[in-house]
């Protein structure tokens, strides 16, 4: 069972992944995310980690650099419901969800002192609760750089050359999505040896500024419905839920048909 943080507990010690496909989009499964990051964190190569949910989907199908940066992502995982049905019931594999919050809550609390973290992201108040609350969750947690995401100018500024100069191992960045994978891309050179991660609005609940749905709702795929609960105008991005299960089942068939013709 998930804590507050998303630690799920125990990580599993296989790391091998295997890509899936949904809807052009390549997804990992894998019964050890957590140990394959750190592996790589060990090898010191660089990794770029998405965290794909229906929105994200739909998002990609509209345009196409995005596309294009999810699939040159090093570790896609399967981070909404959809997702995980969308196997189960289209493609008929097993393959369970493992919400972005969830992986890198896991991964930081994996690490020792020795791997250097960064937060990017997120309001002033709720990155530095957030930090607060790692701190005290996980005192062992190295984490060398907070910043919120409302840095321009000279400030920006400052904050690039800090990640350069202190190359931190992992960098979580929450800027929303896809703010955040192109911020990733035009800034992964900074730090090309790191792991870096969006994670969306994790910070939010880390901090305790907002609550994760209920465990039930979240194993009975409800937890879209307790985001429209508390934020109630989210109404037109939770739109890309039957969006997506329309267009993954067309792109699906379409797919199928094409294959069976000589």
């Amino acid at each position: 069972m998930a804590d507050k943080f998303g630690v799920g507990g125990a990580v599993a010690e296989r790391s091998e992944l295997k890509r899936m496909s949904v809807m052009g989009l390549p997804v990992h499964q894998s019964q050890g995310y957590v140990s394959w990051l750190n592996q790589r964190l060990a090898e010191h190569r660089g990794s770029h980690v998405v965290t794909l949910n229906a929105e994200m989907c739909m998002q990609a199908q509209q345009d196409e650099s995005l596309s294009q940066f999810i699939k040159s992502a090093d570790l896609v995982a399967p981070d909404g419901s959809g997702i995980e049905l969308y196997f189960r019931f289209l493609e008929r594999e097993s393959i369970q969800r493992y919400p972005g919050i969830e992986l890198a809550a896991d991964l930081l609390a994996s690490l020792g002192p020795e791997t250097k973290v960064a937060f990017y992201g997120g309001k002033p108040k709720v990155i530095e609760a957030a930090a607060k609350a790692w701190r005290v969750r996980s005192p062992e947690l190295n984490l060398v750089i907070v910043q919120h995401g409302y840095a321009k100018g000279e400030e920006l500024e400052a904050f690039l050359t800090r990640l350069q100069t202190e190359q931190p191992d992992i960098i979580c960045v929450g800027l929303g999505v896809p703010r955040q994978e192109f911020w990733i891309a035009q800034n992964r050179h900074l730090c090309p040896n790191a792991v870096w991660i969006g994670v969306g609005g994790s910070y939010d609940i880390w901090s305790g500024a907002k609550d994760r749905a209920p465990l039930w709702m979240r194993k009975i795929h409800l937890e879209w419905l307790y985001r429209l609960y508390q934020e109630p105008w989210r109404w037109r991005r939770l739109l890309a839920l039957p969006h997506f299960v329309w267009a993954s089942t067309w792109y699906r068939l379409t797919k199928t048909s094409g294959q069976d013709r000589p």
